[in-house]
């Protein structure tokens, strides 16, 4: 395939990239304000961690990984990433830790070309979940020394298929220990009725993020795998404030006008593909074009579902936030997790998966003991694997990725996988 016709290949433009931006923006400045002066106070919280608490309490939030898929995206990742390895960090364990830490010792972000802001705020308090790996636990104990800061969290199940009471209440007491020591750096009590409302900000904001990932079932899909992998941006960090809710209630009728109108993110679709595993941050755009070059449409992920937590419940705030974050696929046994993308096949009717092999994610990687010869027998569902990274692109082959997958495309067509 020539450059000249991957260029022709372009994503399509949202009306409302400019509101996501300023909802990006706002996030970022207003912790940087916070960072210099002190007048309110910042929790770090992992992409799954308690934010309705932390947002209840009157904290700004910031989160790390979001930082880290920022790095990525910049391609400013592999040059920071070796500055982790010398502090004892191993290359081999997650690139986002290894990118963010690496980065702050360098003193280099990427909100400084986006935003003018010279580094990430400071922390007050950093607060964990365990649910998506070990590694965020680690990642924030190392900040925690270093801004000589408190460091909590809560420490979930792994590998579970049906989701037992007795777990839901162990997280959700862990939820609720948490609140006197927030309490001690906030210098508030804890108020229930302001928690409540974060909860229900956070159930909106998800509930409309799912509709929007469903838009996908249509055809043509209105929006990629892409394109969802950037808008997920305020599912991440307005979770349990109104600038979520009041983002996606601006982006859901643009999906459903393309949909009414016939407007397909790829023009032809003639082939839908799903996702499994982490985004390739540095190359969302060339693996874009190059697919939409090919009239393949990537219509869902699991990735992108990630930030979807309908359990949510005011009227039972701890335990129904302990079983929204024990419900996450990362989270599940390998049956559940089969189950789950047979479901996602029912209703997105792909016909072709690419699992992206990360090398320093293991927890979201899925193709390394059978699932995808698994999940062939039980739907008829072909895949291809690609190897890479979240971050560090030292692990991609640009050349091979493109070969593989334009080899996968063309025995679609031709009925050979």
């Amino acid at each position: 395939m020539s450059d000249k016709q991957t260029a022709t290949a372009k994503r399509k433009a949202f009306e409302c990239s400019g509101k996501l931006k300023q909802v990006m923006a706002d996030h970022f400045l207003e912790l940087d304000r916070a960072s210099q002066s002190g007048d309110r106070k910042i929790a770090w919280c992992s992409s799954v961690g308690p934010a309705e608490l932390l947002r209840g309490m009157g904290f700004l939030v910031y989160y790390p990984e979001n930082h880290g898929a920022m790095l990525g995206a910049s391609r400013m990742a592999a040059d920071v990433i070796p500055y982790a390895n010398a502090e004892g960090y191993s290359p081999d364990i997650c690139s986002y830790l290894t990118s963010d830490i690496g980065a702050f010792l360098k003193e280099k972000t990427p909100l400084t070309k986006a935003y003018n802001i010279s580094a990430v705020p400071r922390p007050d308090v950093l607060v964990f979940n365990t649910n998506q790996c070990r590694d965020v636990k680690d990642w924030f104990a190392w900040y925690a020394r270093h801004f000589n800061v408190p460091l909590t969290g809560v420490h979930t199940y792994r590998d579970i298929g049906e989701i037992r009471d007795y777990q839901v209440k162990e997280i959700a007491q862990q939820i609720e220990d948490l609140i006197p020591g927030l309490e001690a750096v906030g210098g508030v009590k804890f108020d229930m009725d302001r928690f409540k409302e974060a909860v229900v900000l956070s159930k909106k904001t998800s509930q409309l993020w799912r509709t929007c990932l469903e838009t996908a079932s249509a055809v043509p899909s209105p929006w990629t795998f892409f394109d969802a992998a950037i808008h997920m941006a305020p599912a991440v960090v307005a979770r349990g404030i109104r600038a979520g809710v009041d983002y996606y209630e601006i982006l859901l009728p643009e999906l459903e006008d393309r949909i009414q109108n016939g407007i397909g993110a790829v023009e032809d679709e003639k082939h839908r593909l799903y996702w499994e595993g982490m985004p390739i941050w540095g190359k969302l755009r060339a693996l874009s074009e190059q697919l939409s070059e090919l009239k393949a449409c990537v219509v869902a992920s699991t990735y992108c579902n990630s930030w979807i937590y309908e359990q949510l419940d005011p009227a039972n705030p701890f335990e129904s936030m302990a079983l929204a974050y024990t419900e996450l696929f990362i989270v599940r046994d390998e049956a559940y997790k089969e189950q789950y993308i047979q479901k996602c096949h029912d209703l997105y009717r792909f016909d072709g998966i690419i699992f992206h092999d990360a090398k320093t994610c293991p927890n979201n990687t899925n193709s390394r003991y059978g699932m995808p010869e698994r999940l062939r027998g039980k739907t008829g569902v072909p895949a291809v694997i690609i190897n890479g990274d979240l971050n560090d692109l030292r692990c991609y082959s640009e050349e091979q990725t493109k070969t593989n997958i334009e080899a996968f495309i063309e025995q679609l067509e031709e009925g050979m996988v």
